[in-house]
């Protein structure tokens, strides 16, 4: 159980880091296009939801191949952790602009790092219960459909506001940015 804990605090630390790095790779590239189906090419809500997705799936692939044996329930659970930390984001992001009526780039970031230490949590408490093994062949099913549809809206993006950029709200942060 130690070293399952101490994996969940290693990967909470990997995603923040790497999604943090996958926020600006896009343009860091010059719009590589192969960079763009894995990472944000824009601001909307659905580009962002890259940030925690293709971390924590390349976080679940190493973590798998060490502890599959020891914990034969942590593929799931992780890919579990994934679902629920990725769709965190738009729900965070939509509750608290609904509530202010604009967007806050320090509640941006909170969203982030909420989703990310709530899909690791998800992810640790279901690695030692195995209550969904029953359940794996849809959690996978799900990721991979994510997984498509990454893919598939970053070449074509749907004409929802999910796939949007969001104003631009007030703060000094986002001024700071745009005025740049």
């Amino acid at each position: 159980m130690k070293k399952i804990k101490c994996c969940t605090i290693i990967g909470i630390i990997f995603v923040l880091v790497l999604g943090t790095i996958f926020h600006f790779l896009y343009e860091w590239t010059e719009n590589n296009f192969v960079v763009g189906l894995f990472a944000p090419i824009n601001e909307s809500v659905w580009e962002h939801m890259k940030l925690i997705f293709f971390p924590m799936l390349l976080y679940t692939l190493a973590i798998t191949i060490k502890f599959k044996e020891i914990y034969p329930c942590i593929t799931t659970s992780f890919c579990l952790g994934i679902l629920s930390g990725t769709s965190l984001i738009p729900i965070f992001f939509y509750a608290y602009t609904f509530i202010l009526g604009k967007n806050v780039f320090i509640l941006d970031l909170a969203t982030f790092a909420l989703s990310v230490i709530i899909a690791f949590l998800t992810a640790y408490k279901f690695t030692l219960s195995c209550k969904l093994l029953p359940f794996s062949p849809f959690i996978y099913g799900f990721v991979c459909l994510y997984l498509i549809c990454f893919i598939l809206f970053t070449l074509k993006a749907p004409d929802t506001a999910l796939f949007a950029e969001p104003a631009v709200s007030n703060t000094k942060a986002a001024q700071t940015i745009c005025s740049s």
